[in-house]
């Protein structure tokens, strides 16, 4: 029974006349026998998708050593420390309000805890701001993944670039549909799907503790400011060129105009064009961002905080809102806890 479910299942979802054009089915990408029992001619296959998933754990393996061997000695001889943020002083009290609402109670409940806890107004909202951040990853962490991606990144790069560069349909995109999908799997572009594959499947195992940080941020950790900001602007130039300039032009021309001209659409056709068209609008946004910051940066003399990114230790948290909050409850004539009325966007709002 399960068996027979499970069938119909992979049926339903490798449905021939969904994934592949008109007149094309699975069993035609089957190949061609060579002679003397040589495999022949190959063609991308489904069950090739399923070579990943062993490979994934490989990679995820590898990262743990790489992380631990080689990412952590080059943050440490940085200068860059295995310290945590502030520890928040140990409260049962503040603990359970903490868990159940993350963040800085209201003005009443605030007096009430003041009340209960014989403790300062601003003490408590310290607390609570050391509690948040001491659950947030370290420098040294959040360096050890960033080389670690910046390493993969460089590297699956340098390797497809290799080989792509002398492929015909690199220079003329034409060709990738001609014959199409009867075009012959190489190793090495099989190798390179199926590493990059494998690569964002290991990611399923970290997720959730990722940091996920840019290449860049390595020399904002190793406080090498200048080197910061000249990466962010080559980042930046090389992210407008690429994504407002080669990718539309070059790529979605391709596969959603060449395509439809030499082989015309069919059901996934639509799927994977809707989603490249998806990404591509997020690429204006994600420009619009990029030149955001690129401006400041100009008439600061400094790269600003990056507005795709949260702020990132207790340190930055306290020095936004020291900046904006000089008092948060004062004492009126009548004795009574109020708030003054320029604290509207205050401690807490900031760091939301």
């Amino acid at each position: 029974m399960a068996a027979a479910a499970a069938a119909l299942l992979s049926a339903w979802f490798w449905n021939e006349r969904f994934w592949l054009p008109h007149n094309v089915t699975w069993a035609d990408l089957a190949g061609e026998p060579g002679p003397e029992g040589d495999s022949g001619t190959q063609y991308p296959r489904p069950r090739h998708v399923l070579s990943a998933f062993p490979l994934a754990l490989g990679i995820f393996g590898v990262r743990l050593l790489f992380e631990r061997f080689i990412a952590k000695p080059c943050a440490i001889n940085l200068g860059i420390q295995d310290s945590g943020p502030h520890r928040a002083q140990p409260n049962a009290i503040l603990e359970k309000v903490f868990t159940s609402i993350t963040k800085c109670p209201d003005r009443r409940r605030l007096e009430g805890l003041s009340k209960q806890l014989d403790w300062d107004v601003r003490k408590i909202q310290r607390w609570f701001r050391h509690r948040r951040s001491q659950d947030k990853p370290t420098t040294l962490t959040k360096f050890c993944e960033s080389m670690w991606r910046f390493t993969f990144y460089l590297s699956i790069f340098s390797y497809g670039l290799r080989f792509i560069w002398s492929s015909p349909w690199f220079w003329d995109t034409r060709q990738c549909w001609y014959n199409y999908p009867f075009q012959p799997l190489t190793s090495s572009l099989y190798y390179y799907y199926i590493i990059e594959l494998a690569y964002y499947w290991s990611l399923m195992f970290s997720q959730f503790t990722d940091v996920k940080r840019k290449a860049a941020k390595l020399a904002n950790y190793a406080k090498y400011q200048r080197l910061c900001d000249a990466f962010f602007m080559l980042f930046g130039v090389v992210f407008i060129v690429t994504r407002l300039g080669i990718y539309p032009f070059w790529i979605l021309n391709t596969t959603l105009f060449e395509s439809w001209e030499l082989i015309g659409p069919y059901p996934s056709w639509w799927l994977f064009n809707g989603l490249l068209v998806t990404l591509q609008i997020l690429h204006v946004i994600w420009s619009y961002l990029i030149i955001r910051i690129a401006y400041k940066a100009l008439m600061r003399g400094k790269v600003s905080k990056d507005d795709r990114s949260d702020v990132e230790s207790s340190s930055e948290e306290e020095d936004l809102t020291s900046n904006s909050t000089k008092e948060i409850f004062s004492t009126s004539s009548n004795g009574a806890n109020r708030i003054n009325g320029h604290v509207v966007s205050g401690q807490w709002a900031e760091e939301e």
